[in-house]
């Protein structure tokens, strides 16, 4: 005779009241998740098109749209109609603002990862040296006059710089095949402060033109931004962008404590590993052609998760579309604030992002009485 399992003694019994309600309850939540995805896409599609048609040579919304839209065959709204309307926006509005999109979704989605890996909300891509490695390999091709790959120079070796200098952290945290979190936070707060000594004295050794130069990379700008820079960074960022919406329930596992994670099947070590790489490729791609930009991936996330809550498969992609539109708005008033002025976008996104953190900090130590 076959032995019948037998089924437990919760399927059993009848649902509650409760556990009936919160179906139509999480179905609400769902719906209400989907309407926010559904806006900030709008919002960005808005903030695209004013940013794409506002500068010195003034484009209206329709006539950018039109410009667009005839681009796959659409003729349904009127052409621009200065001469060189259309020109630039093809060659100078739509590059850097498809840039600062790109970009935006990749530092604010590695963020939320960072937070997710961390389990803490203070958490950002330059904690693993990221950033800072970045810097210290272009300074020091701007600072030698280095051309190995022509005008590619100095986003390679930002690039390069950025994923060895995470390694790094990352190595030298390990202690017996493991990882604490504690450990690699502590390792990166190290390894930042080397690499932001080599760049101050990258900064002292380096000459008057090549100091500039590395100042104004390390404030950021999406000045000079071109298709073919865009072409390179988009592919390396939508994989990094699956690849983090595929780590999203064993983060939201990970949140439970390592050990309840591992209790349910989640590698922890494997998935810190997995995240660390995919940050370091969104943060290290973006900051290429960037600069280096503060604050995104630490403001972003924490206010999406503020409105709707830390699940990870809701975070991640409403992340990347909030950062996109942060960053949109934050060049347009780079470009548009001082007339004939492109001010750094790290400098201003720096203004919104250090008052927002102060008040983190401050909401931090009010709750539970601590850093609870």
């Amino acid at each position: 005779m076959t032995a019948v399992e037998p089924r437990p003694a919760a399927l059993d019994r009848p649902a509650s009241a409760g556990q009936v309600a919160a179906h139509p309850a999480a179905g609400r939540r769902r719906g209400a998740r989907g309407l926010a995805l559904v806006g900030l896409a709008l919002a960005l599609l808005a903030a695209v098109v004013l940013a794409a048609g506002t500068g010195q040579l003034e484009v209206p919304p329709s006539e950018v749209l039109g410009s667009l839209l005839h681009r796959v065959g659409i003729d349904v709204l009127p052409l621009p109609t200065h001469p060189l309307g259309d020109v630039t926006l093809w060659t100078v509005r739509f590059p850097r603002v498809a840039m600062a999109v790109v970009a935006g979704a990749a530092l604010a989605s590695a963020g939320a990862l960072m937070q997710g890996v961390f389990g803490n909300p203070l958490a950002e891509p330059a904690v693993v040296g990221v950033s800072a490695g970045a810097a210290v390999a272009a300074a020091t091709v701007i600072s030698l006059g280095l051309t190995f790959a022509g005008s590619w120079s100095v986003p390679l070796a930002a690039f390069a710089g950025g994923l060895a200098t995470t390694l790094l952290v990352y190595l030298l945290s390990r202690d017996h095949g493991r990882t604490e979190v504690v450990t690699l936070v502590l390792t990166g707060i190290a390894v930042n402060a080397v690499a932001n000594a080599g760049l101050a004295f990258l900064l002292f050794w380096s000459d008057t033109s090549a100091r500039e130069e590395i100042t104004f990379w390390t404030l950021g700008s999406l000045n000079g931004a071109r298709w073919a820079q865009v072409a390179v960074v988009a592919p390396m960022v939508g994989a990094g962008l699956l690849a983090a919406l595929a780590l999203a329930r064993p983060l939201d596992l990970l949140a439970l404590g390592d050990r309840a994670a591992r209790h349910v099947g989640v590698d922890v070590e494997r998935l810190r590993l997995v995240a660390v790489v995919v940050v370091a490729v969104l943060t290290a791609g973006a900051v290429a052609f960037c600069g280096v930009v503060s604050f995104v991936g630490l403001v972003v996330p924490h206010l999406v998760r503020l409105v709707a809550g830390p699940g990870h498969r809701f975070l991640l992609p409403a992340s990347a579309l909030g950062g996109a539109l942060l960053l949109v708005l934050a060049d347009l008033g780079a470009r548009t604030l001082i007339s004939y002025a492109d001010l750094p976008l790290g400098m201003l996104t720096s203004l919104v992002g250090g008052p927002f953190f102060f008040w983190l900090l401050r909401r931090a130590r009010a709750g539970a009485g601590g850093w609870s």
